[in-house]
């Protein structure tokens, strides 16, 4: 397939489309993840998370920028909320960092949600591999704002940036689990803002009380509007990288990562077996009436079901 040299060659035109291919179409999909998946493997994964309005975008330009100054090519996925209403998408990660665009050794790609929960598309970790293949040595994914429990970015970093910015709740909001609880690195962004100091102090309290860890993560105070702290986050960032290669902890992840998609995968054909059963012939309408007068449960007709795809 001559896009895929190209891809492989480097060519940023070639890598769009095939993500864009990946996006769309499903079999065609499978048929480039199948061809490129042995030149994956190479880059160091960077997640960018936090809620909404810690300048992930602005610190991800900043990010970006010194990685570029060191001579290296880096990858950005921009992952953006898609409406629940209208399906349409702002991709406003790629207006902030529309001076990177024109850089030969940066990508950048947007991506909506599609409704997609977690805070990522459904198809980052494809537009992952692609970009893997193609010879970044960094892929930065930026998730969208998150909550408490939009977590899948463990699923696809190496190394996760948790954003914080000082004034978003009282102390208990700090401490709160879910998104604490993946950090690799604390940036405490905007810490020119009253209270920076206070969010760091907090942030590193309740990683004292934490249970024992390896590695404690480090608490950095960055304010990447005036590129300050910037540095200091980037090494503690490839610190990190050298840690988990150090230890092993980098294949440790990588092993549990490909695990849980390989289950995804066998679940996602499993799914489609079972509702074109349940779904020829009205079969589930006829059990749902079964059911709705009492003549059976729920638990009964899952039986017979799965009894029927066995046999």
């Amino acid at each position: 397939m001559e896009l895929i040299q190209q891809m492989l060659s480097g060519e940023k035109r070639a890598c769009a489309r095939l993500i864009t291919s990946v996006e769309n179409n499903p079999e065609e999909a499978e048929k480039i993840l199948r061809k490129i998946y042995k030149f994956t493997g190479n880059a160091s994964i960077i997640g960018i998370t936090g809620p909404p309005g810690a300048g992930k975008s602005t610190l991800t330009d900043k990010i970006v920028k010194s990685l570029v100054g060191e001579g290296k090519k880096v990858g950005i996925i921009a992952v953006d909320p898609t409406s629940p209403y209208s399906g349409g998408s702002i991709l406003g990660d790629r207006i902030r960092m529309q001076d990177l665009a024109l850089n030969p050794k940066v990508f950048i790609r947007s991506m909506g949600t599609r409704g997609q929960l977690g805070g990522l598309s459904k198809y980052t970790k494809n537009a992952l591999k692609i970009l893997d293949a193609a010879g970044y040595d960094y892929i930065i994914i930026e998730t969208v704002g998150v909550g408490q429990s939009e977590v899948d970015i463990v699923k696809a970093a190496d190394t996760i940036v948790m954003v914080m910015v000082p004034g978003l709740g009282d102390d208990i909001q700090s401490i709160k689990a879910g998104i604490m609880e993946i950090g690799d690195i604390f940036a405490i962004n905007k810490s020119d803002l009253f209270g920076a100091d206070r969010t760091a102090t907090e942030v590193n309290m309740m990683l004292d009380l934490a249970a024992s860890v390896e590695r404690r993560p480090p608490v950095v105070k960055v304010t990447a509007s005036k590129n300050e702290g910037i540095d200091e986050l980037v090494t503690e960032i490839k610190k990190h990288i050298d840690y988990l290669k150090d230890s092993g902890k980098l294949e440790e992840r990588r092993r549990s990562n490909m695990e849980l998609e390989i289950t995804e995968l066998i679940e996602y054909e499993l799914k489609k077996i079972v509702i074109s059963n349940i779904t020829s012939e009205n079969k589930l309408k006829s059990e749902v009436d079964k059911v709705i007068n009492k003549e059976k449960n729920m638990y009964e007709v899952r039986d017979e079901f799965l009894k029927t795809i066995k046999e």
